[in-house]
């Protein structure tokens, strides 16, 4: 019987026009927080179909030399793999930085390495869901989509702005509206009551690295929003609609024009789930989201920590003990609460975070942890993290089985589900 002992992969470095070798030599090694080392042997996988690789700009390779027992860094660029939705980061790649090196996108950065023919990846499959997979589906489809949704919908703001992401940005929720398919994005919040270090629509011009996708620059009416509620609802069986995207501020600055859509959708026998994805920061508006029907919420943290959860979303005008309230008051009027949790390996899996994140758990009890991947410079985080200090990490696996004992009765994926 053939073995299933999983390789070790070597490292891989890029010269510096953006070729991409293996080291002969030099095995992969990762960076969880503080610690580098080689990867665990079951937090790799082949790298899944639709991931990116990057090489990083003054950043220099980091392998391990097995016969002196020591890592070597080379004169050479690192490199990282962006892995494909639905995967979560279980190492960072390994380098070592020039002091003048540039801050990096907005992205993930996972180490990956090459054996026995294949691209090896820190990282682990969480979600069977293919909702954000487009490899099988040809661009000028998702064009035609988008245009025939414009023509279906002439004059509703909304609508010309998702078909622009889908036709522009390629956003993937975009790309599904325009394809009548999954889960439908509705933006509404010009503004925001949080100044996140890694928010993806709005950077201030000192944070030298640019934000990928433009806010939302009007508020939609009622109406238009639930224009493409019903439109979607008659091409998707199982539609999801979630306020709170990548192209806008705060849902809940605006949470009387949802609750007033959605009312006004569920009366016109609207079905499905309606999900609204916030920083949780006004659980008093949870009561009148349910009375409304929404069914789900989900709050977005890096930490269940004060501290740590403070430094990185930078609150206005609200606290960690808001987002808690809130996750304890949407659990009360009965919707159904996830956490979005920005897994950091290293940092989120080690003994203080564990603990912040069961006793929220007990106290508040969330139903579903989506973990997502906190796209930002790593070291950046890091010197984010630094002051708050961490024990050393337990482990992405063994993470999440210490998790689901102490909390039996959640569930992991990446999206939100669709509740029936």
């Amino acid at each position: 019987m053939p073995s299933k002992k999983k390789p070790q992969p070597r490292m891989l470095f890029a010269t510096a026009d953006g070729e991409i070798f293996d080291h002969p030599d030099l095995l992969l090694m990762c960076r969880r927080g503080e610690e580098f080392g080689l990867p665990r042997p079951d937090e790799i996988i082949p790298l899944p179909p639709e991931s990116e690789f990057f090489m990083l700009p003054g950043r220099h390779a980091m392998g391990y030399n097995a016969e002196e027992g020591q890592a070597e860094v080379m004169e050479e660029l690192a490199v990282a793999a962006f892995v494909c939705p639905g995967h979560t980061l279980t190492g960072v790649s390994a380098y070592e930085s020039d002091d003048n090196a540039p801050i990096l996108p907005l992205l993930s950065y996972a180490a990956i390495g090459y054996a026995n023919g294949k691209f090896w990846v820190c990282a682990k499959k969480v979600d069977d869901d293919k909702r954000q997979i487009f490899s099988h589906i040809p661009p000028d489809r998702i064009e035609a989509g988008a245009h025939q949704l414009i023509n279906e919908l002439s004059g509703n703001r909304l609508v010309n702005h998702l078909a622009g992401c889908a036709l522009t940005s390629g956003c993937p929720a975009a790309k599904n509206l325009s394809l009548g398919r999954f889960e439908c994005p509705l933006p509404t919040a010009r503004t925001c009551n949080a100044n996140c270090v890694g928010c993806i629509s709005y950077q201030p011009e000192n944070s030298e690295f640019p934000s990928p996708q433009c806010r939302i620059s009007f508020t939609p009416t009622a109406d238009e929003i639930v224009q493409i509620m019903r439109r979607h609802e008659s091409r998707e069986r199982r539609p999801i609609f979630s306020f709170g995207q990548g192209c806008e501020g705060e849902p809940l600055m605006e949470a009387e024009l949802i609750c007033e859509a959605v009312k006004q959708y569920r009366s016109g026998g609207g079905t499905g789930t309606v999900n609204v994805n916030t920083n949780g920061s006004r659980p008093q508006a949870m009561p009148a989201l349910k009375v409304a029907g929404v069914n789900s919420i989900r709050v977005s943290l890096n930490s269940a920590r004060k501290g740590p959860y403070e430094a990185y979303y930078r609150p206005k005008g609200y606290t960690f003990e808001d987002v808690r309230d809130a996750v304890c008051k949407a659990h009360d009027v009965g919707l159904f609460v996830s956490l979005n949790l920005l897994y950091f390996p290293g940092i989120t899996d080690t003994e203080e975070e564990f603990d912040a994140l069961v006793e929220l758990g007990e106290a508040c009890r969330f139903d579903f942890i989506q973990l997502r991947n906190l796209n930002l410079d790593p070291e950046l985080y890091l010197d984010l993290m630094r002051p708050f200090g961490h024990s050393p990490c337990m482990g992405f696996v063994n993470f999440k089985k210490r998790l689901k004992k102490a909390l039996p009765w959640i569930d992991y994926g990446y999206f939100n589900p669709f509740l029936g």
